[in-house]
């Protein structure tokens, strides 16, 4: 396939934990943020256009802050996930508050998208490298039943401020997706890596163990099967208000039925994020030390 893959970033999140919209917070040397770090990224690995999920509540502020920037760089175009966006036929609950999920993110997507696409995290910053793998995979080998996902080791992955939820995977000889399970409360505690299981047991899981940090690679026809999942999905689970709708899960379930395979992709570059406030002060550094390595320019832009 010729045709440049597109990059989907998810940044319609609020960011409860970290008590703010911390898709715009800024941690380069001149106010860059880390979606810009990912968007100068794939920029380079030869990605031809970017899509932003937002909500309407923030949009002005978003696209002053990046529209100019970008508008001679990269092909851009913004769609909005609100939560009354549903099929037809299905009504908001009374009371749902929260979001959807990551994968009712990527639906919102399917009337700008129609090249494969990698869809990322906006808070998240992958590396170099991360973002070359995926635009080699998606020029020359994506197909409807072929899709792929960049997975990091468990250990470089965690927050010294508290824990994190994580997708554990299963890879099998051939470097495929077999499993991909959520797991949550996942901390270094000693020199054991753990995560609390669904009856709050604490149980070890080893440090190079992959791990998913929402970076995947797809063919358009991944929208087809999230329409007919979010339908089965919203029979079975709209009336609690708690309920999401996961990228992971849609996947596993993909691979389970045999319609998709699912490459595991490694890449050796630094993954870090910001899921708590405390978390800022160490992205900034290391992003400082990247640019000093030259592994990105001084400003971006």
């Amino acid at each position: 396939m010729s045709k440049k893959p597109t990059l989907l970033i998810l940044a319609a999140g609020m960011g409860s934990r970290y008590g703010g919209l911390k898709q715009i917070e800024p941690i380069g040397p001149n106010g860059e943020t880390i979606l810009e770090y990912s968007i100068f990224d794939a920029i380079r690995a030869g990605f031809g256009k970017v899509v932003f999920v937002i909500r309407d509540s923030f949009a002005e502020e978003f696209k002053k802050r990046f529209e100019n920037k970008l508008s001679d760089k990269i092909a851009v175009e913004y769609v909005y996930q609100e939560l009354d966006k549903l099929p037809e036929g299905y009504a908001l609950p009374e009371g749902r508050e929260k979001p959807w999920g990551t994968g009712h993110a990527i639906l919102m997507a399917k009337d700008v998208i129609n090249e494969p696409f990698a869809a990322i995290n906006a808070d998240d910053f992958y590396g170099q490298e991360a973002f070359q793998v995926a635009a080699d995979f998606l020029t020359s080998q994506v197909a409807e039943d072929s899709y792929s996902m960049v997975g990091y080791q468990l250990k470089n992955t965690l927050s010294e401020f508290g824990t994190v939820s994580r997708g554990i995977c299963k890879v099998d000889s051939d470097n495929k997706l077999v499993e991909i399970t959520e797991r949550h409360q996942i901390a270094r505690t000693g020199a054991q890596i753990t995560f609390a299981d669904d009856n709050g047991n604490t149980v070890p899981v080893a440090e190079d163990t992959p791990a998913s940090m929402n970076f995947w690679g797809f063919h358009p026809s991944l929208f087809q099967h999230i329409e007919s999942q979010f339908k089965a999905f919203l029979d079975e689970k709209m009336h609690l208000p708690k309920s999401e709708f996961y990228i992971p899960s849609i996947v596993f379930e993909l691979i389970q039925s045999g319609k998709v395979k699912t490459e595991v992709l490694r890449a050796s570059s630094p993954w870090f994020g910001v899921t708590y406030p405390e978390d800022k002060a160490y992205v900034v550094d290391q992003v400082q030390q990247l640019t000093q390595q030259g592994a990105y320019p001084e400003k971006l832009w």
